[in-house]
């Protein structure tokens, strides 16, 4: 039977697709590990759904976030190998469907504060992680060649959170609080 423990971080290094060894804070792993920690809210926000549409598409991102930090786990050497990438699609699907949810809500007029019901305030959870996310993918493609359309789609995947989390505030009717500057 396989372990789970190998013993091979233990002096602070992990393997990337394709066999390099790194430093488990290297800025590579940073990026895949915001990622990762992504799709565990994901996973939290699911498991609090009782919205099919929106569990369906949350489950896609899960599958699509395993494909992102495959990417990002890969150097340029390995990212020749078959190693699955996001495509320009994923991120032209994901504006479909923010256009599809915003048809359904009413328009902002101020910014509006995270909460609202739980699915709601997770998602909002979930779309402050993805921002995260997306400024470690940034700081790793300052330094290293990464596929082009990971920064896009980070940057759609925080939209379309944040839109899923009105939807969701919506469809439980749970009121949105509008932010007011009392200064």
């Amino acid at each position: 039977m396989a372990r789970i423990y190998t013993r091979t971080g233990d002096k602070g290094e992990t393997g990337l697709v394709g066999g390099a060894r790194v430093s488990k804070d290297s800025l590579r792993v940073e990026a895949y590990g915001n990622v990762d920690e992504l799709n565990s809210v994901l996973g939290i926000v699911r498991a609090s759904l009782n919205d099919k549409e929106l569990d369906d598409l949350l489950a896609e991102i899960q599958v699509d976030l395993f494909v992102v930090g495959s990417d990002l786990a890969s150097t340029a050497n390995a990212q020749q190998r078959n190693i699955p990438r996001i495509s320009n699609e994923k991120i032209t699907a994901m504006e479909q469907t923010i256009d599809k949810f915003e048809a359904e809500l009413s328009p902002l007029k101020a910014f509006i504060l995270p909460g609202g019901g739980t699915v709601g305030s997770l998602l909002h959870n979930a779309r402050a992680v993805a921002r995260r996310a997306e400024r470690r993918v940034i700081t790793l493609s300052k330094a290293e060649t990464i596929n082009e359309q990971l920064i896009p789609y980070m940057n759609r995947l925080s939209d379309l959170l944040f839109v899923m989390a009105r939807i969701a505030n919506h469809r439980e009717n749970m009121a949105e609080t509008e932010w007011h500057s009392r200064q």
